[in-house]
């Protein structure tokens, strides 16, 4: 068996499961979930505890049994305490700020980059440097972050860009002189 998979999912409390036909839905005190899930993957509520079994050991079988119980987890998760990624902007010039619920930065361009999060996904901005991504869909979240970053990625040479919080920039040394 999937070692990740035979796991069983502790519900804490608040947390409601509704699972119909291959549809699970997670109600918690942050929000509701859905996530269509393969017909063949069962999924139980015993005891306050999501169990997830599959029907064989094929191969495919094995990898959508940890698949899923991840997901389930993860939106378990996201409905009881959320998630937040946090970038932070490098650069002489580089600021981000909030206006109207659109994230509007400026990275060095001739003109600012205008961001409309996705419904679902709060954004906070602390200081000019730093942006705050949240919400409870743990997908989401990475995906906006990802996209946030990908306007500026830091650069090789002098660090210059969006990051995330703690990544780490292999530096390059660049040209010597003579």
């Amino acid at each position: 068996m999937s070692r990740v998979g035979k796991k069983p999912i502790d519900l804490p409390e608040g947390v409601v499961v509704n699972i119909k036909n291959s549809t699970v839905q997670i109600k918690g005190p942050k929000g509701s979930l859905n996530r269509e899930v393969n017909p063949a993957i069962k999924i139980t509520n015993k005891d306050n505890q999501l169990l997830v079994s599959r029907p064989n050991n094929s191969k495919l079988y094995k990898s959508l049994h940890g698949l899923y119980r991840t997901l389930l987890n993860n939106m378990v998760e996201g409905v009881t305490n959320g998630f937040e990624r946090k970038l932070e902007i490098v650069g002489v010039g580089y600021r981000a700020e909030l206006k109207n619920d659109r994230l509007v930065l400026q990275l060095g361009y001739s003109h600012p980059i205008v961001f409309v999060p996705p419904e679902g996904i709060a954004i906070t901005v602390e200081n000019p440097t730093n942006i705050g991504i949240s919400g409870i869909d743990k997908e989401l979240v990475g995906r906006v972050t990802a996209k946030i970053r990908s306007f500026r990625p830091p650069e090789p040479y002098k660090g210059k860009g969006i990051k995330y919080i703690g990544e780490h920039i292999r530096r390059k040394a660049g040209k010597t002189a003579a």
